[in-house]
């Protein structure tokens, strides 16, 4: 049983069920395995529990949408 982990920020039901969707068909496609072997799990992490360039997450985006005058 093929299985497919994500790890993200926090997202919407409909953004997770796309993901395991898309994820289980393109997978299921290359791998000449049938969608019903496939497992998907979606592990979210909040913004301020995990950065890159020593900035929360959270810090970057509102950094981000400061400079760009833009919403995420």
């Amino acid at each position: 049983m093929p299985y497919i982990t994500v790890e993200s920020g926090v997202l919407s039901d409909t953004q997770k069920e796309e993901l395991i969707k898309r994820l289980t068909e393109i997978s299921s496609e290359i791998m000449k395995i049938p969608q019903e072997f496939f497992v998907t799990t979606i592990k979210e992490v909040p913004d301020k529990n995990f950065g890159f360039g020593g900035k929360t997450i959270d810090k970057v985006k509102a950094e981000y949408m400061q400079t760009h005058n833009k919403q995420l």
